[in-house]
């Protein structure tokens, strides 16, 4: 429950940056609300990478760059989903794209983000059997 709980906090942080840079693209720099939320969405995905590899959940895989790639599959996944969940609730609909971003992020960081990342992103690696149980004289030896 705990790694959840950090799981939801770090999504948290990262859904502050995003929707940071999301608003201050739209708002200050007059970008596309479709431009900012993938500016956005690369923000917050940056920093909850790093928030979960090292708070959530103290990945020691030394294989950072093989990590990052997973996240990076997983993560163009999220975009692919935030971006099409923004465009079709506010063209569609006509309500504001930081209603639709919310409800957006909402739905595909519980839905996708935190069970893509737990089982595939950052999953433990289980430990390797040893010769002795690799023969099955484990239960031999024990009895």
């Amino acid at each position: 429950m705990l790694t959840f709980l950090k799981a939801q906090t770090a999504s948290m942080a990262a859904t502050v940056v995003d929707f940071l840079v999301t608003v201050v693209a739209v708002e200050l720099f007059g970008s596309w609300y479709v431009l900012a939320t993938v500016a956005g969405t690369v923000s917050g995905g940056i920093t909850h990478f790093s928030l979960g590899r090292n708070w959530v959940f103290h990945s020691a895989d030394p294989d950072v760059a093989a990590q990052a790639v997973r996240y990076f599959v997983i993560w163009t996944g999220s975009l692919l989903l935030n971006a099409t969940g923004v465009y079709v609730i506010t063209h569609y609909t006509g309500v504001s794209y930081i209603i639709s971003k919310v409800v957006t992020s909402l739905v595909v960081g519980m839905g996708y983000n935190y069970l893509m990342q737990k089982k595939y992103v950052f999953k433990q690696k289980q430990e390797e059997p040893s010769a002795i149980e690799d023969f099955g004289l484990w239960k031999q030896v024990k009895n």
